[in-house]
């Protein structure tokens, strides 16, 4: 019985905060236009504000923001009445959270928003409050009910505000032409920058560690430069450094099958003349893709003659895949 309870009520919080948020969409309204314009607009930042449950979800959405091509950062309103105002500028645009539109630490500081005559967009839970017949412009975020059976917890409340957060920066982002590789660059840490980002050439092993042997070798020659190297594989190349083919271990495993002379052959009759190539500036990704396609572990790096080889250990050195 207890368990039936606990999921009973944990469905009844989905669906009570579904609801909320699918009535959002009758929302994105002039307001929600306008709010986007004045953000686009902005030559600063967006400062947003918001206290308690509110500041949570303020300071997530301003993150969103940043990171979506609107730069912006989070102020707290207790603070800023302390300091931190001096933070927010003539340029800037003013977000500011409240479901109830009356929060104090918010209200204190609104005589120095308007002393800047910068855009003060609210969200609000009541367009009648004191916060939302300030604002430039207001959207409306009430809430029906709160999902917490005692409708004290900030729950639906919190959740619309964010759904709305997150509408108008991904308006913005699209508004503005933000690309993933735009999304790549600040976030070069992730894996998403290093797939849009890191190139071939800033992973590829070079200068001596490059396996190669002369077009003259034997499959000895090629068997002892592998083993030295290290990547199982070496290429064969000609006297202005040109790649004229590779040799695998593959390509051993099926010249042995033919029981010839490793002492006496030459590499040009056993190795794989048709190799796969990619140039330095291509990205990482897309050699992976060319290794993954082709089920090879290599790749020979070439301009016009090779500069590198890289192997799909240095692509999970290097968090790729």
């Amino acid at each position: 019985m207890q368990a039936d309870k606990l999921r009973t009520l944990g469905l009844a919080v989905i669906q009570t905060e579904m609801e909320a948020v699918a009535a959002l969409i009758a929302r994105i309204d002039n307001a929600f236009v306008q709010a986007c314009e004045f953000m686009l607009q902005c030559e600063g930042r967006i400062v947003v504000i918001g206290m308690g449950k509110s500041g949570h979800i303020a300071n997530k959405i301003a993150a969103t923001l940043a990171s979506t091509g609107s730069p912006a950062f989070f102020v707290h309103p207790g603070e800023a009445s302390h300091g931190d105002l001096g933070m927010i500028t003539a340029k800037d645009v003013v977000l500011a959270l409240s479901n109830s539109g009356e929060t104090e630490e918010i209200l204190v500081i609104l005589p120095l928003i308007k002393r800047l005559a910068i855009p003060l967009i609210t969200l609000t839970g009541d367009k009648n409050s004191t916060l939302a017949q300030t604002a430039t412009v207001n959207i409306d975020i009430s809430v029906e009910k709160e999902a917490c059976p005692l409708g004290l917890a900030p729950t639906s409340s919190t959740t619309v505000a964010l759904v709305m957060g997150d509408a108008l920066a991904i308006a913005l982002l699209e508004a503005k032409g933000f690309q993933a590789e735009d999304f790549a660059r600040s976030h070069p840490g992730g894996k998403l920058g290093r797939r849009l980002l890191l190139l071939t050439g800033d992973i590829m092993h070079t200068g001596e560690s490059i396996p190669t042997v002369p077009v003259t070798a034997t499959l000895r020659d090629a068997l002892e430069e592998i083993t030295r190297k290290g990547l199982g594989m070496t290429a064969i190349i000609d006297s202005n450094l040109k790649v004229v083919g590779i040799f695998t271990d593959g390509d051993l495993r099926r010249a042995l099958d033919k029981q010839i002379d490793i002492h006496t052959t030459k590499i040009t009759q056993v190795m794989t003349v048709a190799s796969k190539t990619i140039t330095a500036d291509c990205l990482a990704v897309d050699a992976l893709t060319i290794m993954q396609n082709n089920k090879i572990t290599t790749l020979l790096v070439v301009d016009d003659h090779l500069i590198g080889v890289l192997h799909m250990h240095d692509l999970l050195r290097a968090k790729v895949i």
